[in-house]
């Protein structure tokens, strides 16, 4: 399959104080708004190439209202809607939208609404945010706590293993790396890529029946001190951090994850390894490994396992599953005759 897609484009999430979301990215996070229609705000990292990165948008609850990816050409957009076609997902073409050309939209057959586009408007930083370094798209935050750009999008499925296959065989995102539960073969965590990264797709199991939903967002930073200093930042201004700073297994980035107002979970990596193996085949981790935790000595807080909007049912972690997801999911193998 020729390469499809290229990287992750934006963001749109939902929150039911779009104002306060706003000013949390702005005043604590270090993003700068630099658009404002029909009730959504736009911001970017100032390391971003294209004109934005997240979009705020008016909504009940905390959901992941679309992510948009870049293709590689113009010819690849077309052949990557006619291969979601294919699949038996049913999309439709728009003309575009505020910093991005004709574009085609769909819903995942895992229920997570999707963008493709290959026309974005580039980041021209006027005088005021102009770098002196022709590669920058504009200055170095001032903020100390300010992301470098956005990172990746983890959600969640009632299907890991289903959906990696589905978005590796349709799109061409490479997947690097699975999470089975030690006590039984049950898939809860997957990750995915469009480049050398180690995933800007993420992927963790779901009992829920609320199709669609996320568990966090992510941002970069170029170094670990950064991300210390972040943390520490945004604790002397009223954000806890929910988990971290600490390392993940799978992937070896840094990590710390917080929320946002609307209760939306946000994380912040950096460090990591690049992986250049067109052949690439994806591990499977156990949690005992270190998939989570590199160090393996730290418990992730249950909180982590809420993912959004809040549904019933039990959501895993990057880390495996909580003890009551465990006795649900493990149920058939404890009983005679069955798994």
């Amino acid at each position: 399959m020729e390469k499809l897609l290229a990287h992750l484009s934006h963001l749109e999430i939902t929150s039911p104080d779009v104002e306060a979301s706003a000013a949390f990215y702005v005043g604590k996070f270090g993003m700068r708004e630099v658009h404002r229609a029909e009730g959504r705000v736009y911001l970017r990292c100032w390391g971003d190439y294209d004109t934005y990165s997240l979009v705020v948008v008016p909504g009940a609850e905390p959901t992941l209202s679309r992510m948009a990816w870049r293709t590689t050409s113009s010819e690849a957009l077309d052949a990557a809607a006619a291969r979601v076609e294919a699949s038996g997902v049913a999309g439709e073409w728009s003309e575009g939208g505020y910093g991005y050309g004709r574009a085609y939209e769909f819903t995942g057959p895992y229920g997570h609404p999707m963008r493709l586009v290959w026309n974005v408007d580039k980041y021209q930083a006027g005088p005021e945010f102009a770098s002196i370094y022709p590669d920058r798209p504009e200055k170095r935050s001032l903020h100390s706590a300010a992301p470098r750009f956005l990172d990746h999008v983890t959600v969640a499925t009632s299907d890991v293993r289903g959906f990696a296959a589905w978005y590796s065989e349709t799109l061409g995102f490479r997947t690097m790396a699975f999470t089975d539960l030690d006590e039984a073969p049950i898939t809860v965590f997957s990750v995915l890529t469009t480049n050398e990264k180690s995933h800007d797709l993420g992927v963790v199991l779901d009992t829920s029946a609320r199709a669609g939903r996320v568990n966090h967002i992510a941002f970069w930073v170029d170094t670990h001190e950064d991300l210390l200093r972040t943390a520490d930042v945004l604790m002397e201004h009223g954000t806890p951090m929910e988990y971290g700073p600490s390392i993940h297994g799978i992937g070896e980035q840094n990590f710390l994850y917080f929320r946002e107002p609307s209760d939306l979970r946000v994380e912040l990596n950096s460090g990591g390894y690049r992986n250049y193996v067109p052949d690439w085949v994806p591990n499977t981790w156990k949690p005992s490994q270190g998939s989570n935790n590199f160090y393996r000595n730290g418990a992730m807080p249950r909180s982590m396992t809420e993912s959004f909007p809040h549904a019933e049912g039990f959501t895993a972690t990057e880390e495996g599953a909580s003890e009551e997801m465990k006795a649900e999911l493990l149920n058939p193998y404890a009983t005679q005759g069955r798994g």
